[in-house]
């Protein structure tokens, strides 16, 4: 279950807000040395300013694969390279896309409380399958199911919680 909510931060975290940050460019893929690699397997990516990002290359060859990869990664960015360093301005968003992005932040939110209800399924069915093979007896089945249940609804509101807090910060002008 806690997986769930690290896989969610990693996400939001991706989501631009209109302040430059270094998990911004995480999903980021480049064609390097003949395969698909992270841009963090690359380059470093830093956040000097609150509207730019800086990325540096480490082999210079590379630059331009960066540069292609950061401009059609569908975030709405435009590399400007200088040298082995690529600028990255990230522009302020509009209304429009930051009602687009609140929907994303919603479905990625709704993907780990999926996910957190089906570890909570797969945990009640292991605890009746425990009971009906008399591992464990009735009252132990039912303490156990109610601890599973009871971080369940912990995780699910602390998943509610990050998805307001996001939501707020990307209306946030």
């Amino acid at each position: 279950m806690e997986g769930a909510v690290e896989v969610l931060k990693e996400e939001f975290a991706g989501l631009r807000t209109g302040r430059a940050s270094s998990g911004m460019l995480d999903p980021v893929m480049v064609d390097a040395y003949g395969s698909k690699m992270p841009l963090n397997q690359v380059a470093t990516v830093n956040a000097p300013e609150p509207r730019l990002l800086t990325v540096q290359v480490w082999d210079g060859s590379m630059v331009s694969a960066v540069e292609k990869a950061i401009r059609d990664s569908g975030l709405g960015l435009n590399p400007q390279p200088e040298g082995s360093v690529i600028r990255v301005p990230v522009p302020e968003l509009n209304e429009e896309r930051r009602q687009e992005l609140t929907k994303v932040a919603g479905k990625y939110a709704e993907q780990a409380r999926i996910s957190v209800r089906n570890v909570r399924r797969d945990g009640m069915d292991t605890l009746k399958k425990m009971e009906k093979n008399s591992d464990i007896s009735e009252d132990e089945q039912k303490r156990s199911a109610d601890l599973v249940q009871k971080l369940t609804d912990e995780l699910i509101q602390k998943i509610d919680t990050m998805l307001s807090d996001k939501e707020k910060d990307i209306m946030t002008v």
